[in-house]
């Protein structure tokens, strides 16, 4: 491409008009008419174009250009956090500073309070590069908390928000779920440990319910109890956009947790819901089976620690029974015992489309009995994975009572003397028995030894082992009992604590 120089074309232009000057002074048809010609003829040969490259800043100049020393528009919003701290009073975080162009930024635990979210919610309005904001443990309050919220409406990078741990309480609760309904973008939101009661529970359900956009609510470990369960219940029936929801370590209980589950029941929508530590008991674990019924989308479900005992687990497997998505189930620590446990792996093979991948039974103890149906559901379903608390302790053995114990228990209960006792047997006042007589004595005087006992007692007292027990052996043996049982007793005083 080719123009003409600026500086050319005015030179070229001033000749010209010279020219064109002359010619208005000079009279048709006078002697000077040829030279006139032949001066407009050199004019327009020095008004050839001269080529030049408009690539080239020098061969051309304009009032148009660029001012390149303009600074480029701050896309990170470090100016506007620093001049946000020298409105608000507070130092600069230089962790912030540094990683402000980052996509991904860990606030947490850095002690910003109040003032130190404002100055970071002002320079967040302007920032388009972080996606992933966790601003956990920092004591935010009510007032930092609503600073989050209005940086929240201008905002419309962030996707996931951590503000766990912040005391954000009842009072940040309406403004915040306002704001969770109206921020398009956000995905993944986390609010455990923020002190959220049953005046909150009524914000959140409205957000569960109507929520266009959250994918993932985290409500775990604050202070909903029955009345916040009730109103969650219908809300998460009504949810259609939260895949996961996390509920754990509140105190829903009783119809709380029966409206929840009701809530599971019909929702169409839910993947994954945590209801660990809770309260459901049994009450509770009768509407998680008749959920378990009528689901079918669930595919992971943790009702760790929730009170729920053999009844119950027995209940939850009628649901187990005819589920056909549920993958994952989380209920240990729960005390269901191994004969819960047993209960839910006999409902298991009942279900030959069951699809579950992991069974835990954490910190449940369980027996042999559970081992022996576990390998057949093994059998059944080779991919599924199961764990435990381990294995029961075997049941200690009853201490063996000596024989001779029976005897004396026997003598003392009859009032007898000792000669009394063996007259009993000793029919033909011989003062010898045989063991054939010892026997029909024992069985005559009722008193009940096993067989092994009667051995035993046999060839103690028969001490010459001549086939007879006579009545000095019996008064010998019956010594020796009475000494050891004396020297047991002194044993065990002496290993009694001293008292005062």
């Amino acid at each position: 491409m080719e123009t003409i120089s600026r500086a050319s074309s005015s030179r070229k232009s001033g000749t010209a008009s010279a020219a064109t000057s002359k010619s208005k002074t000079l009279q048709p048809g006078s002697d000077t008419e040829s030279d006139v010609e032949l001066s407009s003829r050199e004019v327009t040969s020095d008004l050839d174009f001269k080529k030049v490259d408009i690539f080239d800043d020098k061969a051309w100049d304009t009032d148009l250009e660029c001012d390149d020393n303009t600074p480029a528009y701050d896309h990170s919003g470090k100016t506007a956090y620093i001049e946000a701290c020298k409105l608000v009073g507070v130092i600069p975080v230089s962790y912030f500073l540094r990683h402000m162009q980052d996509s991904k930024v860990n606030l947490s635990h850095h002690g910003l309070g109040a003032n130190g979210m404002k100055a970071i919610a002002m320079s967040l309005v302007s920032n388009t590069e972080i996606t992933d904001l966790n601003l956990a443990d920092n004591w935010l309050g009510f007032h930092g908390g609503m600073a989050v919220c209005q940086m929240l409406k201008e905002n419309c990078f962030i996707s996931h928000l951590d503000l766990s741990d912040n005391k954000l309480n009842y009072q940040c609760a309406q403004s915040l779920c306002a704001i969770l309904l109206q921020n398009d973008t956000l995905r993944h939101v986390i609010l455990t440990g923020n002190d959220f009661d049953d005046k909150s529970a009524v914000h959140f359900a409205n957000t569960i319910m109507l929520t266009k956009n959250l994918e993932y609510l985290n409500l775990s470990k604050n202070n909903f109890c029955e009345a916040a369960g009730v109103v969650f219940g219908p809300a998460i029936s009504e949810n259609s956009c939260i895949k996961e929801l996390d509920l754990s370590w509140n105190h829903i209980r009783r119809r709380g947790a029966v409206s929840v589950a009701q809530g599971v029941k019909t929702n169409v929508f839910m993947k994954k819901i945590n209801l660990s530590w809770n309260g459901f008991g049994v009450e509770g674990a009768m509407a998680v089976g008749d959920a378990l019924r009528g689901n079918s989308v669930l595919e992971d479900l943790d009702i760790s620690n929730n009170r729920i005992n053999t009844e119950g687990a027995v209940i939850i497997g009628k649901g187990l029974a005819v589920n056909e998505t549920l993958k994952v189930l989380k209920i240990g620590k729960n005390p269901m015992q191994s004969a819960g446990c047993w209960g839910i792996c006999a409902a298991i093979l009942k279900n030959p489309n069951c699809i579950l991948k992991t069974l835990d039974f954490s910190d449940i103890l369980v027996n042999q009995d559970f081992n022996e149906i576990f390998n057949k559901v093994q059998e059944q379903f080779p991919e599924l994975k199961m764990r435990h608390g381990g294995m029961e302790p075997p049941l200690n053995p009853k201490a063996r009572v000596h024989p001779m114990v029976k005897l004396h228990s026997y003598i003392q209960k009859n009032n007898l003397r000792l000669v009394d006792f063996f007259n009993k047997f000793d029919k033909d006042k011989s003062m010898s028995v045989t063991h054939e007589e010892f026997l029909t004595g024992l069985v005559e005087t009722g008193i009940n030894l096993t067989e092994e006992e009667t051995h035993q007692l046999l060839e103690e007292l028969d001490r010459d082992g001549d086939g007879e027990i006579n009545y000095s052996e019996l008064v010998i043996g019956h010594t020796d009992f009475q000494e050891k049982e004396r020297q047991m007793n002194m044993v065990i005083t002496s290993m009694r604590p001293i008292t005062t």
